[in-house]
C-alpha cells in the first residue's frame, strides 16, 4: 500500500444518533442545507454564462466565480455531506509527512434502518454529479473556442467539484480497490445482460 495514501475510518458525531427514526424517507428534513448544497454551485454555473452579459469586466466575474465554487467547496466537504447523506471527508499530513484520507460515516440505527432521507440522498448526488459535468464541458468548450482567459475559471470549477466528488465516492464505496472492483462487476453485469439478451432474440 502507497504510503501517500493510508485510508482510516471513523464514526460520525455521535448527536447524529439523536436524529428521528420516524421522519419519512421521502421527507427533506434539511431544507437549508439541501438548498445551499446547490444554491452556490449553480449560481457559480450561472454567472459563468451570464457574466458577459452582466458586465465587461472580466476580473469582477472570476472573483465572483471562485468566491463561489471556494464556498459550495466548504459547505459540500464539510455540512452538506454529513447532514444530507451522513458522510464527510478529509485528508490530513502527520508528523512524518504521511498523507491520510479519513472517511466518517453515520452510524446506522439499532433497527438497521437508514437514518437518511431518500429524497435528501437523491439531490445530494445528483448536485454532486452532476455539476463537475458541466464544468468538464464548460473545460472543454473554452479549450475548443480559444477563451483562454476563461481556461484557469473553468479548471477552478472542475478541481473544486471534481475533489468533493472524489471524496465522496471513496468516501461511500472505500478504497481505489473497492471502487476498481464495482467498476468492474457492473461492466460484468452489463456484459452478461446483453448475452442474454442476444441469446433470447436468437432462441425467439
Amino acid at each position: 500500500q502507497d504510503s501517500s495514501d493510508d485510508i482510516e475510518d471513523v464514526s460520525l458525531f455521535d448527536a447524529d444518533d439523536d436524529v428521528s427514526r420516524r421522519s419519512k424517507k421521502s421527507k427533506i428534513r434539511h431544507p437549508v442545507a439541501s438548498f445551499f448544497h446547490l444554491f452556490f454551485r449553480v449560481s457559480a454555473i450561472i454567472v459563468y454564462l451570464l457574466c458577459e452579459l452582466l458586465t465587461s469586466s472580466f476580473i469582477a466575474c472570476m472573483v465572483t466565480i471562485i468566491l463561489l465554487l471556494s464556498c459550495d467547496f466548504w459547505a459540500v466537504k464539510n455540512v452538506t455531506g454529513r447532514l444530507m447523506v451522513g458522510l464527510r471527508w478529509w485528508n490530513q499530513v502527520d508528523d512524518d509527512g504521511r498523507s491520510h484520507w479519513v472517511f466518517e460515516a453515520r452510524k446506522v440505527s439499532t433497527q438497521g434502518g437508514k437514518t437518511s432521507s431518500e429524497a435528501e440522498s437523491r439531490i445530494f448526488w445528483l448536485g454532486l454529479i452532476t455539476c463537475p459535468m458541466i464544468w468538464v464541458i464548460f473545460a472543454f468548450s473554452a479549450l475548443f473556442s480559444f477563451k483562454v482567459k476563461w481556461l484557469a475559471v473553468v479548471v477552478m470549477g472542475v478541481v473544486l467539484q471534481g475533489a468533493n466528488l472524489y471524496g465522496y465516492i471513496r468516501c461511500k464505496v472505500g478504497s481505489r480497490k473497492n471502487l476498481t472492483s464495482m467498476a468492474t462487476n457492473y461492466l460484468g453485469k452489463q456484459f452478461l445482460r446483453q448475452t442474454m439478451a442476444t441469446e433470447d432474440q436468437a432462441a425467439s
